[in-house]
């Protein structure tokens, strides 16, 4: 064995020896779910304390927030929090009781209903943004200069993956 083949003592040369070098998918996986599942928690724990809201609620909120008069059907909350219409509207049926949304039909077109934004609803969701995004933005920069490979590794595999309906 040359010189170039040990780096150091106990420390292997070829990458593949050295643990997260090449992971195997059940890894990968294992990652990915324990990394969803911690950041969801710490951050449905953290709107719930600081703004009465549950993640789900949150982002249902958001996405409400930024759809074009801050309107959306039930159909494009369901399709952009990835849940099902029943769950959706178990939802928003919660942000409806606490005032943050109300629940309408437009004129010309009875057959969808829509959830708008009230005011108390885009106070709530300014506010909880601003927890949302820094508790995010805090944990994930434990990806240091990883972040830009990881989020379109992430992205691609999400694209790739998506229910067409």
């Amino acid at each position: 064995m040359g010189s170039e083949d040990v780096l150091a003592p106990g420390v292997p040369s070829h990458t593949a020896a050295l643990a997260g070098a090449a992971p195997r998918a059940a890894e990968t996986w294992l990652r990915i779910v324990q990394v969803h599942d911690r950041i969801t928690h710490r951050v449905d724990s953290a709107l719930h304390r600081e703004h009465g809201l549950s993640l789900t609620g949150f982002e249902a909120l958001r996405r409400i927030a930024d759809a074009p008069g801050e309107r959306a059907t039930m159909g494009e909350v369901a399709e952009a929090l990835g849940l099902s219409r029943a769950g959706v509207t178990s939802t928003v049926g919660r942000l409806v009781a606490q005032g943050l949304v109300v629940r309408e039909r437009r004129p010309g077109d009875r057959r969808l209903l829509h959830a708008r934004l009230t005011d108390a609803g885009r106070e709530r969701v300014r506010a909880a943004a601003s927890t949302h995004d820094e508790l995010v933005a805090r944990l994930l920069t434990l990806l240091g200069d990883d972040a830009a490979v990881v989020t379109d590794a992430l992205a691609r595999v999400s694209a790739a993956t998506r229910v067409r309906r």
